[in-house]
Formats: C-alpha cells, structure tokens, sequence
C-alpha cells in the first residue's frame, strides 16, 4: 500500500469511473485498475462494486474513503506547512469566478487571507464567463462544473446543495405549492444555461424516489445574484444554491418549498470545484490558496 494507491483511490471516488480518474490524472486507466486492485488485496476487501455500466463503493469503501480522505488532507497540509515555514511566498496570483461565489464566499475571507500572506498580490477576475486559463494567465478558478482537460487540474472545493426557493410576498399572492408539479401554475425564474431551463429533478424519501418536472419561465437570467434580487423581489420561484441563499433562508426573506428533497438542473453535478494549470512543481503562491480555500471552503466547513 503507498500514498499514490491512495490518492487514485479518491481520485476514483470523486470522478465516478476508473476511466474518468485516468483522465483527470492524465494517466492511463490500467494503471488505475492496478492500483485499486492492489489496494483491495492489501485490505483484504471490495472497495467498489464494479459492473460493465456502474462503479459505486461499497460500505466498507464508504467508510475507507471517509477515513483515508481526511487522513491524506491532514498529510498534504502538513507537508506543505513544513515546506512553507522555510520559504517566503511571494508573486501574483490570478484568480477567477463568478460575481455569485465571489460576493458571498470568497471577498468575506480576504481579509485573512491577506493578513496570513501579505505580500501576494492578488489579481481577481469576477466574472460568470468561462476563461482559458493558460491563454489567460490565470492561476487559479473555482466553477461550479467539473471539467475534464488535460492542460488543467480540476478538484472539487465542496459539494452544492440546491433550493427551490420564493419569497413570502410572492407565495402570499399566488397558488398554494404543495408538490413538484404545482411549479408549472408558477413564474419561474431561470438560469441562463441549457440544463437549468428544460427540467429540474427532485429526489425524495431519502433518494428513493426521483421526480423530473419540467420548466419554462418567462424570465431567464445569466447571473446567480440577479436571479436571487429577482426572488426577493416576488418575481417567482426560482432554483438556488445553499450557499447563496444560507442568509435569506435564516432571515425569511425567502421560503425553501421543498426543504426535504434534494433539487439539481437535470443532469447537472453540482458543487464547486478548483481549477489550475497542470504543472510539474505548483507555484507556492498557488498552493496556500488552495490550502486556504479547502480549510475555509472545504467539504466539512460549507455549513
């Protein structure tokens, strides 16, 4: 059993398929099937349940991965805390993302960001468009998409959950919303992207079951912000993530209409994920980043 072994192995979870890890790590699949099946025999069980169609892990694969993720975190941020205690980190770091995670998660946190690495310069381009990121000269980018190049590193920051949400003006004056399928009497407000505007999902009973409604609405808009204003405004219902919309739900400016089901685009993976150009040696400016963003950001401090 090595560290690689491990870090394929999480590499799989995250990614859903032997085939997708490979690529993430731009290596190739037989390599991954031979770490996996090294690591089984080392621990004498079954990581995965395997068919020609699924991958899934099995309970004891839930319980490894949960242990050995936190363990390997632990073994990264303390390797890389040794190598920086020796070294001043200094440059610029370009970071991009879009103006919803940029206002709400990531400009409330530079000021200690700042305080721990002042002399970082740091260059933020906020904006809801995909950017190249060599082309660029970008160094870092949080979207909410996993992504699949060979010219960059892709993880995943944290999992999203989504909200089906109104506000109390807007529900005071329509139809009562009791079920997924009482949505098409409503305005809706949707988000200027494909999967957003055709169906939403709605998995309930703990996830045994899925409903697929589908959606129109007469108001499509391209930025997460304009959207949330426009549901506090009573212009409809619309389709958000926790991590926007955490304050609204505790102050009541909006309602979760269904607080018990998880809700995605159809399709659609949700979560946010870091992005940054694959390299041989990481810039240090790069990697306190994202350091900071996992400690802050990280899948256990969402909440």
């Amino acid at each position: 059993m090595n560290i690689q072994s491990l870090k394929l192995f999480l590499s799989v979870v995250e990614w859903g398929s032997f085939a997708a890890a490979a690529r993430a790590s731009n290596i190739d699949p037989s390599q991954i099937s031979r770490a996996i099946s090294g690591l089984e025999e080392d621990l004498g069980i079954r990581l995965f349940h395997r068919t020609t169609r699924s991958l899934a892990l099995t309970d004891q694969g839930i319980n490894y991965h949960a242990r050995v993720r936190d363990i390997l975190d632990e073994l990264e941020a303390a390797t890389e805390q040794a190598r920086l205690s020796v070294q001043s980190v200094t440059g610029t770091l370009k970071i991009t993302l879009s103006s919803a995670y940029a206002n709400t998660r990531l400009i409330p946190l530079l000021p200690e960001f700042r305080k721990r690495w002042p002399d970082i310069r740091l260059e933020i381009l906020v904006t809801d468009d995909k950017i190249d990121l060599a082309r660029s000269g970008v160094d870092l980018a949080i979207r909410h998409a996993p992504e699949i190049e060979h010219s960059v590193i892709c993880s995943k920051l944290h999992d999203t959950r989504y909200h089906v949400v109104a506000s109390p003006e807007y529900l005071s004056r329509k139809k009562a919303i009791v079920k997924p399928a009482d949505l098409s009497d409503h305005d809706l407000i949707l988000f200027d992207f494909p999967e957003f505007q055709r169906s939403w999902q709605f998995r309930r009973n703990r996830g045994q079951e899925t409903i697929t409604v589908p959606v129109q609405g007469a108001l499509v808009i391209s930025s997460a912000l304009a959207i949330q204003k426009a549901m506090r405004d009573g212009m409809g219902a619309a389709l958000l993530p926790d991590w926007l919309i955490r304050e609204d739900l505790a102050s009541g400016s909006c309602i979760d209409l269904f607080p018990d089901d998880q809700v995605t685009a159809h399709s659609v993976e949700t979560g946010a994920w870091i992005l940054y150009p694959s390299r041989k040696f990481l810039p240090a400016k790069t990697r306190v980043m994202i350091d900071f963003l996992r400690h802050k950001l990280g899948r256990s401090n969402i909440a």
